[in-house]
């Protein structure tokens, strides 16, 4: 425990016995008065003689019910709700949003390998008395091992480098300037979060604003990594934020694509790629490690581990690895991701102004991106002689491959033979680089 100024703070009792009810939790402030737990008053008996009989009766038969009836949590949560709000009605809000949760990522597939997980984590940890989350709780050390220290992202980053094709990319590089475009999203979302201050009850630091902004990437592994390093406070709402929003792209990009584009333009046919060597696709993760390493050695651990990935499928000599990065270490690891997010889903950090302020501005970071790709897609058109569909440069928000699945779809509604969707991976594995290369610069400034 901290005091406002940094100083430690000792908690001292003065009296023996147990505690009956604990309100502390990590990165929670307290104000003045405020109840931090109940100490149940117990005689301490000390014998100093190994022989002597111990003066400790058992309980009776009617105060070890009582004492069973204390520990439900029915019981729990009435009382909880006699001393803080967030301990009663807002466990039970809680819950009922991890089953939200849940019901969206069974019946709905919005994201369902993470929202089910998150959903779960959230049930769990808000149980009365269970304890998952406090110091000594499997979710407690599932979040402090996995997610605060950034294990967990990384491997899922390298998961999905495995599973990352860089051929249509390499192909086109030009597409690669697309996936950059789209990280506008990024840094407008940080000014929006900084801007919400004014509205009471909303106080964002710049921090905060970093990691909110980092949704505009469309990058759940990325904005957990961020917000773990820079605001843990915010972890649960952004992570919610994020995935939920990649889920929504098929609804959130395809009226930004109409607005912006004509119908002529959304009817255009790109030229077929070309073939890209092996040589080519072992030697280009190589190339940006080195990059990374010189000029932004931040975003080595993310883009570090995103090449290490891909670099094990394209060489072609250690098939086993790159299927277990594929498939069984993601998807272990994202069990415990999900559970460790779900575990940071309190009432005290959630139900709250600012994650309204979030999921807004979450909204806004993906519009954004979506809107400056196909805006930047439109300037290449007038400054060069090989144009392209203005509609790819939606998919450089990196929400692989959704992005490139709803520009196809797009594209095939303006024109049934105008396939896109190869084109539009260019972007859309450069904007997975670009959103790691974000982070890094706000690591690095922050």
């Amino acid at each position: 425990m901290k005091r406002a100024d940094g100083s430690k703070l000792t908690l001292r009792a003065g009296v023996s016995g147990r505690i009956a009810e604990w309100k502390m939790q990590p990165y929670r402030s307290f104000k003045d008065g405020e109840i931090l737990g109940v100490l149940q008053v117990q005689p301490l008996i000390i014998e100093t003689n190994s022989e002597k009989k111990s003066e400790f009766q058992d309980p009776s038969l009617g105060v070890m019910f009582e004492q069973m009836q204390d520990s439900t949590g029915l019981a729990r949560i009435i009382r909880g709700q006699e001393m803080d709000w967030s301990e009663g009605i807002g466990r039970v809000l809680m819950m009922l949003i991890g089953f939200i949760l849940l019901y969206l990522g069974i019946q709905k597939k919005f994201e369902p390998l993470l929202l089910v997980p998150i959903g779960f984590g959230t049930i769990l940890t808000n149980i009365p008395g269970a304890g998952l989350s406090e110091p000594g709780g499997l979710l407690y050390y599932v979040y402090e091992m996995g997610i605060t220290t950034g294990i967990f992202p990384l491997l899922i980053f390298m998961g999905i480098g495995a599973m990352t094709d860089f051929g249509p990319m390499l192909a086109n590089p030009r597409t690669a300037l697309l996936g950059g475009a789209a990280q506008f999203g990024i840094f407008a979302t940080l000014l929006g979060a900084l801007a919400l201050n004014w509205v009471p009850g909303i106080d964002f630091s710049l921090r905060d604003a970093a990691s909110i902004g980092i949704i505009g990437g469309a990058d759940g592994p990325t904005a957990i990594f961020l917000s773990s390093q820079l605001s843990p406070r915010l972890l649960g709402s952004i992570a919610i934020a994020a995935y939920s929003y990649m889920a929504l792209v098929p609804l959130i990009q395809p009226p930004i694509m109409k607005l912006l584009t004509t119908e002529k333009e959304r009817k255009m046919e790109m030229r077929q790629l070309r073939y890209v060597s092996r040589r080519e696709k072992i030697m280009f993760p190589l190339l940006v490690l080195i990059l990374c390493g010189l000029l932004l050695p931040s975003a080595a651990p993310l883009i570090g581990m995103f090449m290490l990935g891909n670099l094990a499928r394209e060489c072609g000599v250690v098939d086993r690895l790159s299927d277990t990065m594929q498939n069984a270490l993601i998807n272990a690891v994202t069990i415990f991701l999900g559970l460790g997010v779900g575990s940071k889903l309190l009432a005290t950090q959630f139900l709250n102004l600012e994650t309204l302020g979030i999921l807004i501005l979450g909204v806004i970071a993906f519009a954004i991106g979506t809107a400056s790709g196909v805006l930047l897609a439109k300037l290449m058109n007038r400054l060069s002689s090989m144009p392209i569909n203005p509609l790819i440069g939606a998919a450089g928000v990196s929400a692989v491959p959704m992005a490139a699945r709803v520009v196809n779809h797009v594209g095939l509604q303006a024109n049934p033979q105008n396939h896109l969707v190869m084109h539009a991976m260019g972007p859309n594995v450069s904007g997975v680089i670009g959103s790691a290369v974000a982070a890094g610069v706000l690591l690095s400034m922050l």
